[in-house]
């Protein structure tokens, strides 16, 4: 498994992390790129320009590269953060990316038809075994998460969005429960959403076990 969450799959191409130096699919990394100034710019959609640098899904491996000048070790060139950033505001800016990267792909499956929210439509969606995919907020009710299950299958839960952020998704303040149908967009909200939780070190509730409450 990657350090973003995220199984390995030989069909995904391998990139290795200048921090540690293994090589693992690419979708288990942030990738970077250095702008025209010198400045090092995070590269979600893997569409800039230029030399890619990579970096596993982790705050701690993404913070010891900017503190360490390991962007700089890796471009043979100086490089600077952006602007008004520090070591640690490197991390947090990816941080941030990737949580409206999540957004707004849950946002896209929702208007596809494709995600509900609220207790009752997701609780009916998992008896349907329509729902591929469980959400629940981080910071919900413990007691009301407990209620609903995951589905069977590996990469079957999603826990590292906050109840403000899965509500975005939404159009509404907050959220605590969400569901996702099958489908492309699934997938790729599963992808993003366990790089997110590598950056926030909720990597465990990224895998459908006790997170998810699952029935055994």
């Amino acid at each position: 498994m990657t350090r973003g969450g995220r199984d390995k799959d030989h069909d995904d191409p391998e990139r290795k992390c200048i921090v540690s130096g293994e090589s693992q699919p690419r979708a288990g990394l942030v990738r970077f790129c250095i702008g025209p100034d010198g400045t090092i710019v995070p590269d979600l959609l893997n569409r800039l320009p230029g030399r890619g640098i990579y970096v596993s899904a982790d705050r701690a491996m993404i913070d010891k590269a900017a503190a360490k000048g390991l962007f700089a070790r890796a471009a043979r060139q100086p490089v600077k953060l952006p602007e008004g950033l520090g070591a640690g505001g490197l991390s947090a800016m990816v941080e941030g990316l990737l949580a409206r990267r999540v957004v707004d792909l849950i946002s896209l499956a929702r208007k596809a038809g494709d995600a509900v929210t609220g207790f009752e439509k997701v609780k009916d969606w998992l008896v349907k075994n329509r729902a591929r995919v469980l959400i629940q907020a981080s910071d919900g009710s413990e007691r009301g998460k407990e209620k609903l299950h995951a589905p069977d299958g590996r990469n079957s839960f999603i826990g590292c969005l906050t109840a403000g952020e899965l509500g975005l998704a939404f159009g509404r303040e907050r959220a605590i429960h969400a569901a996702l149908a099958a489908g492309g967009l699934t997938t790729r909200v599963v992808e993003e959403a366990a790089r997110l939780a590598g950056v926030r070190g909720q990597t465990g509730q990224q895998d459908g076990g006790e997170t998810a409450l699952k029935d055994t």
